[in-house]
């Protein structure tokens, strides 16, 4: 009696047709959401208070803070659009959620020196999106 229920549950085909994310997809689509908007709070503090964060003096990479707080907002947003459209379980999602979670990887390695602890958190995360985005579906079961 399970397999009459199977369209009800998400990730599964109706009628020859995906109807939602499942799985690890749900979970990368999570992270993603909350990783776009701790990047947008991110950019947004420091477009707005640029002496909220403190700056080693002799860090190998030094940019402008409000810049990279525009860098954050923007990225962040586009980062929390793809998170939501991982819902739908599209391979194209997928896709652009691997790309987004990689190139916000590298720009919280770049904000190490604004929010070491943060970002190292935040590195981890996106890569637990890469590998949960890159990891074999199990959705044919029957």
């Amino acid at each position: 009696m399970a397999g009459s229920v199977s369209g009800s549950r998400t990730g599964h085909d109706v009628g020859g047709r995906r109807t939602a994310a499942s799985g690890w997809t749900v979970f990368a689509a999570v992270m993603m959401i909350f990783g776009g908007a701790m990047a947008i709070l991110e950019g947004i503090a420091a477009i707005a208070k640029d002496d909220l964060f403190v700056t080693t003096s002799n860090y190998v990479f030094k940019f402008s803070l409000t810049g990279w707080g525009w860098v954050h907002l923007i990225l962040g947003i586009v980062v929390l659009l793809a998170g939501c459209a991982l819902f739908t379980g599209a391979l194209w999602a997928r896709a652009v959620g691997v790309l987004l979670a990689g190139l916000l990887a590298v720009a919280h390695f770049l904000w190490l020196p604004y929010y070491p602890f943060w970002s190292l958190v935040l590195i981890a995360i996106n890569i637990f999106v890469i590998w949960a985005l890159c990891s074999p579906h199990q959705d044919a079961r029957a």
